[in-house]
């Protein structure tokens, strides 16, 4: 213990370090702060403004003025300059307990009692060391693996690039204070991964785990045994490379990649929407059209035919007193109605949907076509596969393929003058071709080309469905009518 003027009282402890009482504050100093050892045996003020603590692992010297910018929160750490047999001592473990203690004497000389006797010195004799001690960085290891040259000559690292997928990077640093190195001390700090430099130890090697790729900077400086402090210290560049999937250029492939398959989506999306809605509206127009014809084939064919029936009738009516008349009236009324019943039969043939197949339409129109060559009394010949596939077609193909057959057989009948027809089918995959022959008069002269209203008809129905339509005379003489139809 030992009590200043001043009214500060400095008190050393056998296991808790040196404390400080001051205007009843206590200020404790151990290790952590900066003391070689928190065994105390004895405390001595020198005069010059250092307090001497014996311990025993040597004489520490510190300063009272870096003690007291401790206490009042100035500094975060103190300097120990502490003393051993490399300094002269005969050993450097101190004497502790009340006796012997150390002792100043009158011409200002220090008697310190160590286990191996009493050593003594002149504090005013002794000479700081102002020269910071140099720094170097001797090697780097990345996951153990030296990165500089082992040999004598080879220069120091300046700079270490860690691949990626590598985990640990060590980095060994030494000092050139030939005077007393083991008493350097060192403090390092990676900036850009660091905040702000470690601890005074006396550890040589730094270790860093899993960095994150980026460019750092290492710096180490160092302070000798009179904490003389090297500030300029060494540096060391550092990079960590990213992995590929880090890099600036996969980075940006993936968000195109991304950004692209989200567009894509959007697209698809929005496209599908815009084909259901487009769907819908064509299946509407269809639907309509449809309608629209049904309503026209009706009011056409049996409007017409239900009109000439009435008319008939109240003919047959007025006539009554004329059996003759009433006979042929009963006739053309009968008439009238077969051909209703075959109007009526095509219109629900046509808006049946079973009947949308090449093998329903070619049946449906050699159907026709017998009955009507027979009812004429001409001979006709059938040439058809006896096997149709069922191939899907479209109602409005099947609509506008059986009324230009329907044409081409009537005009047979009512203007060919023809004793004999003949109907063939020639079936490719991708189109079928239906010829209707007679051996009638054969067309006038220029019919092709001047295209009366019933020909331009059969060959606007064609066009409608993507066909053609041919037209021409047979080499045996008569008509030859070629139907194309594109089955896809």
């Amino acid at each position: 213990m030992y009590a200043e003027t001043n009214g500060v009282l400095w008190v050393g402890t056998t296991y808790s370090g040196l404390a400080r009482f001051y205007r009843g504050k206590w200020t404790r100093y151990t290790t952590e702060e900066g003391l070689a050892s928190n065994r105390i045996g004895y405390l001595l003020d020198d005069g010059l403004g250092n307090l001497w603590l014996g311990s025993i692992t040597g004489l520490m010297r510190v300063s009272k003025s870096d003690l007291t910018d401790f206490a009042d929160g100035k500094v975060p750490s103190i300097a120990c300059r502490t003393f051993g047999q490399s300094d002269g001592l005969p050993t450097a473990e101190c004497s502790s307990g009340s006796q012997p203690g150390a002792c100043r004497t009158h011409d200002g000389k220090l008697l310190f009692p160590t286990i191996s006797g009493l050593a003594s010195l002149n504090p005013a004799m002794l000479t700081r060391n102002t020269n910071p001690p140099p720094v170097v960085i001797e090697s780097v290891r990345v996951d153990n693996e030296l990165q500089n040259l082992d040999a004598l000559r080879a220069p120091l690292p300046q700079a270490v690039t860690v691949p990626a997928g590598k985990e640990t990077l060590e980095i060994d640093f030494t000092t050139l204070n030939l005077s007393a190195p083991e008493k350097v001390l060192f403090r390092y700090q990676l900036e850009g991964h660091e905040k702000a430099l470690s601890a005074w130890d006396k550890d040589t090697k730094a270790k860093y785990t899993k960095l994150p790729h980026g460019n750092y900077r290492f710096h180490v400086i160092a302070c000798n045994e009179d904490h003389v402090v090297n500030e300029t210290g060494a540096y060391l560049a550092v990079t960590v490379l990213p992995p590929f999937w880090q890099k600036p250029w996969f980075i940006a492939a993936t968000s195109l990649c991304l950004l692209a398959f989200v567009v894509g989506i959007v697209h698809y999306v929005s496209t599908q929407r815009l084909q259901r809605e487009l769907a819908a509206m064509r299946q509407h127009e269809a639907l309509e059209k449809e309608r629209a014809r049904i309503a026209r084939d009706l009011h056409d064919q049996l409007g017409a035919n239900l009109t000439q029936v009435a008319l008939l009738g109240e003919m047959a009516e007025a006539d009554k007193e004329l059996p003759a008349e009433v006979e042929s009236h009963a006739r053309q009324i009968s008439n009238t109605a077969r051909e209703t019943t075959h109007a009526l039969d095509e219109i629900v043939w046509t808006v049946n949907p079973s009947n949308d197949t090449l093998d329903g339409l070619i049946n449906y129109i050699c159907k026709y076509a017998q009955e009507y060559l027979a009812l004429a009394d001409l001979r006709y010949r059938l040439e058809v596969p006896s096997q149709l596939p069922a191939t899907p077609i479209s109602p409005e193909l099947r609509h506008n393929v059986f009324l230009v057959a329907k044409e081409a057989v009537n005009n047979i009948v009512k203007h060919a003058h023809a004793s004999s027809a003949w109907l063939r089918l020639q079936l490719d995959s991708d189109r079928f071709v239906l010829e209707i022959e007679d051996d009638g008069k054969g067309l006038p002269p220029g019919a092709e080309k001047k295209g009366r209203n019933g020909l331009r008809n059969m060959q606007k129905r064609m066009e409608d469905i993507g066909g053609d339509f041919e037209i021409g005379a047979r080499t045996e003489g008569g008509t030859r009518v070629r139907l194309i139809v594109p089955l896809k």
